[in-house]
């Protein structure tokens, strides 16, 4: 089976199933906690192979799949996810075509309940915050040379903790209201293109710049004037 270059609702649908089935009883992803996890491993410092972070994905060993057929299909969505998720932060929070947004659950009717303790958004920062630790160490590079970075961090924590932490230590944290839950996540996508762009930066090798020879000072000037260097351009 060929990996799509996104996840229609049916293969959405698909792999929300297995990973219900196969991963959330075994500490692994359910849907919305997988597209944090990727949306990090994709604007990581370093990239892993699939090797490496399919196994994360069902809570530490891969499922022994009925045939080859069903471990092609279940690869190729993961994979179609990969690619998704790829294409999502290419875009920021205006321009993000619909079949490309966050893959993260929203109550119908919250009004219907009661909306602030509606944890939205707590797995996805659950899944991204679990890829960061694969990577830990270039991670808190960045994160030490780029205060922006930190602010974003600040944002993902507080949709996993449920808490605007406190400058004082001792002190409690202070809820955030489903509003701002709201807030944050509307914003994903221009902070995840932000990561990507700081990733492509970072990634893009920079030529030395070189300072041409410099003749010697009794040498004939390059110039072609026929007077030493030191007494024509180098004077």
């Amino acid at each position: 089976m060929k990996a799509p270059a996104y996840l229609d609702d049916a293969q959405i649908e698909r792999l929300a199933d297995l990973l219900d089935q196969r991963a959330v009883p075994h500490k692994g992803f359910n849907l919305e906690a997988l597209d944090g996890f990727l949306s990090a491993l994709v604007v990581s410092p370093a990239q892993p192979e699939a090797g490496q972070w399919h196994p994360v994905v069902w809570g530490g060993k891969e499922p022994r799949w009925n045939d080859e057929a069903e471990a092609a299909e279940v690869h190729a969505l993961l994979q179609g996810h990969w690619n998704m998720v790829s294409a999502r932060v290419r875009y920021g929070d205006d321009d993000l075509p619909d079949h490309l947004a966050p893959l993260l659950w929203l109550p119908e009717e919250p009004e219907t309940e009661q909306p602030d303790e509606l944890d939205v958004g707590r797995d996805w920062s659950f899944g991204f915050f679990r890829a960061v630790e694969l990577n830990e160490a270039a991670w808190d590079q960045w994160l030490d040379d780029n205060d922006w970075i930190d602010e974003i961090f600040t944002l993902f924590d507080r949709l996993a903790s449920g808490e605007v932490m406190s400058e004082d230590p001792e002190a409690p944290g202070t809820p955030i209201s489903y509003r701002e839950r709201l807030e944050i996540v509307a914003g994903l996508p221009g902070m995840l293109a932000d990561l990507h762009h700081h990733r492509i930066e970072a990634l893009t090798p920079r030529e030395p710049l070189r300072r041409e020879d410099t003749p010697d000072r009794n040498d004939p000037c390059p110039c072609g004037s026929g007077k030493k260097y030191k007494k024509c351009h180098g004077a």
